[in-house]
């Protein structure tokens, strides 16, 4: 097989031996070939199936001539915006412009146009009105149907109907484009492709149709939000590809989305294969001036070892995009690529993950999914876990030593997030002990989101008491070992159910762990996710029934400042949520109180003290508090109360 990197120029194409290109791949990265970029996934594939791909990534889309780089190709045009939503990648939550893009060579931002994927092939259509366009990846994935975009506060079209686009390649996308790419060389034209699992197309032919159900029409889940929430309810239950419809939505009374069951996931061989082919492992040599593309250093060290998620997050939308059913690599496959890591000029010896989605998922929740699916209607690990839920660390256990033991490796991380409520379901406490004594440093990283329980069913996330049970008992192994390391845990605010009763809540916990997070994440309301469709229509899609939504930026601002509240830019909004709320049982000076009662003046950073006023009135707390280390909790035995461990 080939090595190098794919042509970017026609230069490089004819140096290939190469007229013309079977694929032009069109794409919002920077030309990266790893295993943990989508594009560099799908051109492998193809070269290895006989296809011949060139690459133009970032083209300028203001100039028509950047899309002609190699001519018309052979087959047909592939489109991403690349590894992010195009809009996810450009705005903040609150819709402000990002300044750095991790993508882009030297962090550049404004390399890429708002909605890459359709801007990308309206560029291609001016030029080659009937060559096929294929798009794929995240952005055309989680817009295949009508959708809710945050951005613009309106549902959108299929983005198979915005793009002017042939086919979409939904999911993640090496089996269906295999097939596309072998019905195209047989001479089927594009709109003949109707048939490939994991795909979308488009029609005038209802009944040409098969065995399909029907979703509310775009007209209509424009119009009405409970229709909205219905549409993506059936859209949600047919993820599964054993036990998934046909679906489809019609547009106009004439025009047919037709989204075919996602295809099959990957076998343990088929992974293997993938993760084989001949990546450079690097950026192509033309970002070097501009100094890289920075995304690559987060990922260059670490090992994929799973995809697919059974956790079902209603704010992620992996569901959607990769499905429930846990593919995973064999260690074998595993190992070789680390062993090749460790020849690496720039390895330290320092390997930062060994993960997925949920970094100890290495198999199916339970037997019957790889035959069956996925349940439809019941979750994994939701609101408990399901009795036929396969509880067993043994073989990541054996994973990671097995990575840890190779020559030249001197410490193996473990930076996926994982699920405490699938750790705690385990009897076995071997894995927490070995991730405690070897893949931690100093501090792990959790994914708690909240502490409420009004909060954390909206979320699809386990009971606080397990998050509880898991520090607790993280803190006695680590005790055990003689190791002082952290629970660091991660937090939400303003999602789907989320009021200012349950940010209080929230930050009551925060003040009893401690310490303030350094970072908060707002909810951010991208397509694809349940929480996306109870933030737009106010209605959980599963139950139908109303939910709360925090849309007001200013409450918005409230939630987010209770978490930090002890930043004193922050002071005025904990104070007015508190007063709203009727909580001035927290406004005092003392360890069980959030804030004093009047704004303290700022440290003289400059002189590295206190001014008069400020120290004056910290002198007034007769019950003065120390610092402590993050994740650990202490209770007032006199007053019950909970509060900040004392040192």
């Amino acid at each position: 097989m080939a090595k190098g990197f794919m042509p970017v120029t026609r230069e490089e194409m004819e140096e290939q031996g190469l007229s013309q290109v079977d694929f032009v791949y069109v794409c919002g990265d920077a030309y990266v070939d790893h295993p943990s970029f989508g594009s560099a996934i799908i051109s492998r594939v193809l070269q290895a199936h006989g296809y011949s791909v060139g690459m133009i990534c970032q083209p300028d889309w203001k100039k028509d001539e950047s899309i002609n780089v190699f001519g018309e190709p052979r087959l047909g045009f592939l489109v991403s915006s690349g590894n992010m939503d195009s809009m996810v990648n450009h705005y903040t939550v609150n819709k402000k412009r990002r300044h750095q893009d991790a993508y882009t060579p030297g962090g550049e931002a404004g390399k890429r146009p708002d909605r890459a994927v359709t801007v990308y092939c309206n560029l291609i259509r001016h030029h080659y009105k009937k060559t096929p366009i294929i798009i794929g990846g995240i952005e055309a994935s989680l817009r295949r149907m009508g959708h809710y975009d945050y951005w613009s506060n309106s549902v959108r079209r299929s983005i198979l109907l915005e793009s002017g686009a042939d086919l979409i390649s939904y999911g993640m996308g090496e089996k269906s484009i295999v097939e596309i790419a072998d019905a195209l060389a047989a001479g089927i034209a594009v709109g003949d492709i109707t048939y490939i699992e994991g795909t979308v197309y488009k029609t005038r032919e209802e009944e040409s149709i098969y065995d399909g159900i029907r979703l509310p029409d775009y007209e209509e889940i424009v119009r009405d939000k409970r229709a909205y929430a219905k549409s993506f309810s059936l859209q949600y239950k047919n993820t599964d590809p054993f036990s998934a419809k046909r679906i489809y939505e019609c547009y106009g009374g004439a025009t047919f989305v037709v989204q075919n069951p996602p295809a099959k996931p990957l076998s343990e061989m088929e992974m293997d294969d993938v993760y084989a082919l001949p990546y450079m492992r690097a950026y192509h040599p033309m970002y070097e001036e501009a100094g890289g593309i920075p995304a690559l250093s987060e990922i260059k060290f670490s090992l994929t070892s799973n995809r697919g998620c059974y956790g079902e997050c209603n704010f992620c939308a992996l569901t959607m995009h990769e499905g429930r059913i846990v593919q995973a690599r064999s260690h074998k496959s595993i190992v070789d690529e680390a062993k090749v890591m460790t020849g690496d000029a720039d390895f330290k010896g320092y390997i930062h993950d060994v993960g997925g989605p949920t970094a100890e998922f290495r198999r199916p929740a339970c037997d019957k999914q790889m035959t069956k699916g996925a349940c439809v209607g019941k979750k994994c690990l939701f609101p408990t876990p399901c009795k036929n839920l396969v509880v067993d660390h043994k073989d990541y256990i054996r994973l990671l030593r097995e990575v840890r033991e190779l020559p030249g490796v001197k410490k193996v991380f473990v930076r996926s997030g994982f699920r405490f409520d699938y750790l705690m379901a385990d009897p076995d406490r071997s894995f927490l002990k070995e991730l405690c004594q070897y893949h931690v440093s100093g501090q792990m990283r959790v994914a708690p989101e909240h502490v409420s329980d009004n909060v954390l069913s909206k979320m699809g996330k386990p009971s606080a008491a397990i998050y509880t049970a898991f520090v607790k008992e993280f803190n006695r192994l680590n005790e055990k070992l003689g190791l002082k390391q952290y629970v660091v845990p991660y937090l939400m605010s303003s999602h789907p159910g989320s009021t200012l009763g349950d940010a209080i809540k929230l930050a009551e916990y925060i003040r009893d762990m401690g310490y303030i997070p350094e970072q908060v994440q707002d909810f951010y309301p991208t397509p694809g996710t349940v929480s996306t469709t109870m933030y737009y229509t106010g209605i959980d899609p599963f139950t139908m029934e109303e939910v709360y939504v925090p849309r007001d930026p200013h409450e918005k601002a409230m939630q987010r400042a209770l978490i930090q509240y002890r930043d004193p830019k922050n002071y005025d909004l904990v104070k007015e949520a508190l007063l709203r709320e009727g909580r001035e049982d927290l406004i005092g000076f003392g360890r069980e109180y959030l804030i004093p009662p009047h704004k303290m003046k700022p440290v003289d950073k400059k002189h590295k003290k206190q001014t008069p006023s400020a120290a004056g009135r910290r002198g007034q707390d007769k019950h003065k508090m120390k610092n402590t280390r993050p994740g650990k909790l202490r209770t007032d035995a006199k007053s019950g109360k909970s509060g900040r461990k004392r040192r």
